[in-house]
């Protein structure tokens, strides 16, 4: 069976398989990986109790904290002369997360990357610019290992160094561009300054993009920017790296479950929430060796969609990611998402998608600015034109999001750029500055 293929086999067929492998992943994370073993014995649950796919949520959930209580490596349940790959998150709150991969894992993840680029048809007449970080982060060497197995010439650019990209993009004749969303648009923006003509200059056809939650505005952002279709990349470094979902043309997020188990739990009680819920995303991985993560909490928020998708595909898809449910600010009991300001930020002509919270105390009270570049353009219209803006979308915010908040609008080129992961909230309530 060809790989595009694999996304297209019967219901019954997958449901067979997953749980076929999903009662052998759980023999060997009981048996090998004494962690599993002692949190399932606590729960009285054991291998045997796994009969139907719907037995999956009798096991605990797996956190990421429990990553870092084993670290670095208690949760492989492999020995480490199996081991060929090590990736592990920047640690920037303590100890780092840290993933295995066996031959095999690495091969499964090649195969989930390359039918992410089979997306967009990435074939060996391409030229793929990949910008994401090479290290220990997972994206740079996701995204490289399966475009040179399809055959594709692949720039290895990594992050940075924006005006050398961008003289590379063009003399390279780069048709597929890999990064982050936000790292698309500052791309753009010094291609502008630089004197580039975006279409002319450039021949990018498609786009894989990841790492950071980003709204339906800011895609087609992108994608107008550039002129390309946008196509997006998600998945975890805990349970393989990009290629666990991606998007197909019709803007749906696939999750290639032949691999990859998801759930949608109730982030505050746990419970498993029906099709069509709104809730945090739970994967399971069935086919990984090294690391197997048994109902891995994402803390990212979705909806799960198993009614046929017009591109044809079997595999379920989940809704645009809204946010994760830890950078969820509450404002004065109001739960807001940094995603869903940036959407009502895309749809104001005007502004530029580079923006960031401030959420501050005073006295009892959260007080909430948001503070948003505009464009050069409207510098030139005068301050009337800027004071009208600022009422339009505070008015915008309070009738779509039931928030007060503050704007301030902030000349071109203001606030920092990232070259990875856009940073979009400063919360200052309990620092008291």
């Amino acid at each position: 069976m060809s790989l595009k293929k694999k996304d297209y086999i019967p219901r019954e067929t997958l449901e067979a398989l997953q749980l076929k492998r999903l009662r052998e992943t759980v023999v060997k994370a009981y048996y090998l990986v004494p962690f599993y073993r002692k949190k399932f014995d606590k729960a009285g649950i054991g291998p045997e109790d796994i009969q139907t796919l719907d037995d999956l949520k009798k096991l605990p959930f797996t956190v990421k904290q429990d990553l870092r209580d084993n670290y670095p490596f208690g949760l492989f349940a492999v020995p480490m002369e199996q081991i060929v790959r090590i990736h592990s998150s920047s640690g920037t709150t303590g100890k780092p997360t840290v993933v295995g991969y066996t031959e095999h894992d690495m091969k499964i993840w090649q195969e989930v990357m390359i039918r992410t680029y089979l997306m967009a048809d990435v074939n060996e007449k391409d030229i793929v610019h990949n910008a994401y970080g090479y290290g220990l982060f997972t994206g740079g060497l996701g995204f490289h290992d399966a475009a040179q197995a399809i055959g594709a010439t692949v720039v290895p650019a990594s992050g940075g160094f924006t005006k050398r990209q961008l003289m590379l993009m063009k003399d390279f004749g780069a048709t597929i561009l890999c990064c982050t969303p936000s790292f698309a648009l500052h791309l753009a923006e010094v291609a502008k300054e630089e004197g580039y003509d975006l279409k002319k200059d450039f021949k990018l056809r498609a786009g894989f993009f990841g790492a950071e939650p980003a709204s339906e505005g800011l895609k087609k952002a992108v994608a107008e920017t550039w002129g390309i279709r946008y196509v997006e990349a998600y998945g975890l470094s805990e349970i393989i790296g990009p290629g666990v979902a991606a998007t197909c043309e019709y803007g749906h997020l696939h999750i290639f479950e032949d691999h990859f188990i998801p759930e949608i739990i109730d982030p505050e009680t746990g419970e498993v929430l029906p099709d069509g819920e709104e809730g945090e995303l739970v994967l399971t991985t069935i086919t990984k060796q090294a690391l197997p993560m048994i109902r891995y909490r994402t803390k990212d928020i979705t909806v799960i969609h198993r009614e046929p998708c017009p591109c044809g595909r079997t595999i379920l898809y989940i809704e645009n990611i809204k946010g994760r449910s830890d950078d969820m600010l509450i404002v004065n009991g109001v739960n807001v998402f940094p995603s869903q300001v940036e959407h009502v930020i895309t749809q104001i002509e005007g502004l530029t998608p580079n923006y960031v919270i401030v959420v501050d105390k005073k006295g009892v009270l959260d007080k909430l600015e948001v503070w948003i570049e505009v464009d050069e353009k409207l510098l030139k219209d005068g301050v009337g034109s800027l004071d009208f803006l600022k009422k339009k979308i505070e008015e915008d915010m309070l009738n779509n999001l039931f928030i007060n908040a503050k704007v301030k609008l902030v000349e071109p080129k203001t606030l920092e750029r990232s070259m990875g992961k856009a940073k979009r909230i400063i919360d200052r309530r309990e620092l008291n500055i």
